[in-house]
């Protein structure tokens, strides 16, 4: 039986991907997933499970608290599919300066209704005694979580197969075209293409501003009570948002299975996918200096990954001009698992054309950023 011609085709399985296939099929939408590996198995996979509030510009601000608060809203089945819990976020200062930009850093999450806490050095030690001694302390942001983003992507695609979408693993597009794509010298029509390839966008998608961006991540063996919440030192914001060649911060995250997941390195170095061991060095001397008993602990798996990164460090949602039918959910580097949701919420309320949750225009597409742009 031949199916209908799909009314959109989103290119790419990811967490982005399937987000929105489950939103737009929600809208009574016919939806095609296309994807050149197999389902969340690309940059999804490649990453950390952060569901955090970031605060780096206001438009980051605005789209991280929106998309965390969908993630609130749930069903208790895909959240527990996706292994979420909400653990909380602690922003770790290493001495006076940093406890003022703590406070800081506290009054602005105030400011936009996030509940938050500053902890002194004694505070800090008693909720995560792994820590090392001498720390200042640091900001609990208790609303934050954490989920496995492989697991989240697939229970987001199940959501969307119960709605009707059909999805495709292991076919590649070779080429979007207005209002189709093609796939092995075939072309598929749909009034809605969505670009959602993660790091490949910029492939399908020329003037697309995506570059890869390398990562390196860690995990251990199960060691429970170790890591009680996702902690990232102040400096992380400056090694993740800025492109820079190569950068490493502490960053660390508690799992469902009572292991610890190990972070945070940057590097541009095109599709290069080999462990880079000086990095890799770095980043886990980094994790030691705040945390010296994960020296005990034994790494069970080290992997690379490419983080879709754009020069302004805001993601790529929405109509894409230059190609007639062509949207784009891309961008979103280091926060795709955070702002999944919410990007998949502001493409449907765009596409269907009615007024978004947010303001979408600080994410467009086309508003002017190109690679190179500091």
């Amino acid at each position: 039986m031949t199916r209908p011609r799909p009314d959109a085709i989103i290119v790419g399985a990811g967490i982005v991907g399937a987000a929105c296939a489950a939103a737009l099929a929600a809208e009574g939408l016919r939806v095609l997933v296309l994807e050149t590996e197999a389902a969340s198995f690309g940059t999804t996979a490649a990453g950390m499970g952060h569901l955090v509030v970031m605060d780096d510009s206001p438009e980051q601000l605005a789209l991280t608290k929106y998309s965390a608060g969908l993630w609130a809203t749930q069903p208790d089945t895909l959240r527990a599919a996706s292994e979420l819990e909400w653990c909380g976020t602690i922003w770790v200062a290493e001495d006076d300066t940093q406890m003022a930009a703590v406070r800081v850093k506290q009054q602005r999450y105030a400011e936009h209704g996030i509940a938050s806490e500053v902890l002194d050095e004694h505070e800090l030690a008693r909720v995560e005694p792994y820590l090392r001694p001498g720390l200042a302390g640091g900001l609990l942001v208790p609303g934050d979580g954490v989920v496995y983003p492989p697991a989240a992507a697939l229970a987001l695609l199940e959501r969307a197969r119960e709605r009707g979408v059909e999805i495709r693993d292991h076919t590649a597009v070779d080429e979007i075209i207005p209002n189709g794509v093609r796939v092995a010298g075939a072309t598929v029509h749909a009034d809605v293409i969505v670009n959602a390839a993660g790091a490949a966008a910029a492939r399908l998608t020329t003037g697309l501003p995506v570059i890869p961006r390398k990562g390196h991540l860690v995990i251990t063996e199960r060691h429970p009570g170790f890591c009680r919440h996702q902690i990232v030192e102040l400096g992380y914001l400056t090694s993740a948002h800025v492109l820079t060649g190569e950068s490493v911060a502490f960053n660390v995250q508690p799992r469902f299975t009572g292991q610890v997941l190990v972070g945070s390195s940057r590097e541009l170095v095109g599709w290069d996918p080999s462990i880079n061991r000086r990095v890799l060095a770095r980043m886990i001397e980094r994790a030691c200096h705040f945390m010296p008993g994960l020296a005990s602990l034994t790494a069970v798996r080290t992997w690379t990954g490419f983080r879709p990164a754009t020069p302004d460090k805001l993601p790529l949602i929405g109509r894409w001009p230059d190609t007639p039918g062509l949207w784009v959910a891309a961008g979103h580097e280091g926060l795709g698992i955070t702002t999944s949701l919410g990007t998949a919420a502001l493409l449907a309320d765009l596409i269907v054309g009615r007024d978004t949750g947010i303001d979408a225009a600080p994410y467009a597409p086309d508003r002017g950023v190109s690679v190179g742009a500091e």
